[in-house]
């Protein structure tokens, strides 16, 4: 039996049903030796999913401890294209893929706008400052000086307010303050000759998304549009996604992963790097609550259509991240 078979089918069956620590026979992995012959790609499946983050990382552990090589990098050679990409996410801590998914949308010819403004815009303050934490441990470079190196402009003001970790995070909303910042917002854009980018910048990166809310509704009290309508009249480009990705967000969290889940498999072809990056990104923070909105917002189950768009081990993994259905 390979090191793969062994290690992972001790994992499957040592565990503590109390507090599902996993527990691993270290002397039965060692004795079993390298050998990547026959992997059983199933297997892998089955531990990945059942097991949250924290339990992957001590899997990891245990498994470097046993055989004095990396976990990932065992699996790089022993797997192939999107489901080598799937499991590597999986074995990463949150900090460390959001790290992993900034440099690589930030590094080579171009960068990959969409998945900055996801990840700045639906990460916590605490999760911001981990992930500049470890973009300059493993990457050795400031994030916000990546940032300003790589994009320009009002986007990269953007970007960088984000990254600044100070939105609001409690649960209060004031209703006054929303009055205030909705005619601000109105009068900086559809009341203006010119828009005033830095006054929606200001209002959008620094207020919670219950304040939010509670803005977009008095906005509509000065004004005959939407403020995502008013943000695509008045602005063009990487900003104004930027923006109205924060506004969707804002609304509904969920509801903006689901349909960016839709997007990446709406017509021809599939964006599997979409795919892997939302259902992993997301799968112990809302992932049950997407796939609810998916079904109301497309009439058709999230799974039904990764089953359609996506196959073999790749298709397994992702509902088994998704969950039944």
């Amino acid at each position: 039996m390979s090191i793969f078979k062994k290690f992972f089918k001790n994992v499957i069956h040592d565990r503590d049903p109390e507090d599902e620590t996993v527990t691993v026979s270290i002397n039965s992995v060692v004795k079993c030796g390298l050998s990547l012959a026959g992997v059983d790609e199933d297997v892998i499946i089955s531990v990945l999913v059942r097991r949250n983050n924290e339990q992957r990382q001590k899997i990891k552990a245990v498994y470097e401890a046993s055989t004095g090589e990396r976990l990932d990098e065992a699996l790089k050679g022993a797997l192939r294209s999107d489901f080598e990409d799937v499991s590597l996410a999986l074995l990463m801590t949150p900090a460390h893929l959001d790290a992993y998914l900034l440099r690589k949308a930030t590094k080579g010819f171009g960068t990959n706008e969409e998945v900055l403004v996801e990840v700045l815009a639906t990460r916590s303050n605490q999760e911001i400052r981990e992930i500049k934490k470890v973009f300059k441990e493993e990457y050795e470079q400031d994030l916000e000086e990546v940032i300003k190196d790589e994009t320009s402009g009002d986007f990269a003001t953007a970007l960088l307010a984000m990254l600044k970790a100070n939105k609001d995070e409690t649960h209060e909303v004031d209703i006054a303050l929303a009055r205030k910042d909705a005619e601000i917002l109105f009068e900086a854009g559809e009341n203006s000759a010119g828009i005033d980018v830095s006054a929606f910048i200001d209002i959008l990166t620094t207020r919670s998304g219950k304040q939010l809310s509670k803005t977009f509704q008095q906005y509509a009290c000065v004004s005959d549009i939407t403020l995502p309508k008013a943000l695509d009249m008045e602005l063009g480009g990487d900003i104004e996604d930027c923006l109205i990705a924060i506004v969707k967000c804002a609304w509904n969290t969920p509801a903006f992963f689901a349909e960016r889940l839709h997007m990446a498999m709406k017509g021809h072809g599939t964006c599997e790097d979409t795919l892997t990056r939302v259902l992993v990104s997301r799968s112990e923070v809302d992932l049950k609550r997407i796939v609810e909105e998916y079904r109301a917002m497309y009439d058709e189950s999230l799974q039904e259509h990764i089953v359609r768009d996506t196959e073999e081990h790749y298709q397994k993994i992702l509902l088994g991240l998704c969950g039944p259905y």
